[in-house]
């Protein structure tokens, strides 16, 4: 059951903003470990925890994480229809997969439902906690293995059809800049090389993501990568 909210986003040592995180995995055990990871990092908070996927959207109702914490196999709904349930929230929280399962197909479906990151559970725990951090910034966090998924589904040649005539319609609807900055991300360019590419500052860059993900109807910089390789841009 999730855990009752807390008050909003405290602040941590230095000033810094407390990143508050939902853990949902159907394994008692692993939710402990992951709240002694998480918990003991002063820029963190574990404001609940879920252990089916059918309990998610209540919780983060309830809890107001800024960063589920998501497993994939779960008994009644799996961590992937989980993830795709919350892009129907006004304000959907950041999703990191954890997860034991690095099939072809959950990475890509976990990341097309609007993942920020997909790490496999041996994942070292100094990882896990850069990872939730980087996921919280609104950056892509993917492990090696998954990275390598990912390369080999836009290096094997054209998307479907109906994808790849998707992706090109919604490109071509982009001013030139806009088109620029998504085939950087679509390089995985960070905000700051993106910025030196283009001849930018990062606050700029950054309003462009914004825009791009509002004009796309994207969640986060990895689906904007997607899109732009489904397009056949990179």
């Amino acid at each position: 059951m999730p855990a009752a909210a807390e008050g909003g986003g405290a602040a941590a040592s230095g000033g810094e903003q407390t990143v508050r995180i939902l853990i949902v995995d159907d394994d008692a055990l692993v939710r402990a470990g992951l709240s002694m990871i998480l918990g003991g990092t002063p820029d963190l908070k574990v404001v609940g925890e879920a252990a089916d996927g059918s309990e998610v959207v209540r919780a983060v109702a309830a809890c107001r994480p800024d960063v589920v914490l998501m497993d994939i196999r779960m008994p009644r709904l799996d961590g992937l229809a989980a993830t795709e349930a919350l892009r129907g929230l006004p304000h959907p929280p950041e999703v990191l997969v954890l997860t034991t399962f690095d099939a072809d197909e959950h990475v890509l479906r976990a990341l097309r439902a609007g993942a920020g990151g997909f790490l496999l559970k041996d994942t070292p725990p100094v990882e896990i906690v850069r990872a939730v951090r980087r996921v919280a910034a609104g950056e892509a966090t993917l492990s090696p293995t998954v990275t390598r998924t990912l390369i080999e589904h836009v290096t094997a040649g054209p998307a479907a059809d109906p994808r790849r005539d998707r992706a090109a319609r919604l490109i071509g609807g982009l001013t030139e800049r806009e088109r620029a900055v998504a085939v950087a991300l679509g390089r995985g360019r960070t905000n700051a090389e993106i910025a030196a590419e283009l001849y930018m500052s990062v606050a700029t860059v950054k309003a462009y993501v914004s825009r791009l993900l509002t004009r796309l109807g994207l969640n986060n910089r990895v689906q904007v990568a997607l899109l732009v390789h489904d397009a056949g841009l990179v």
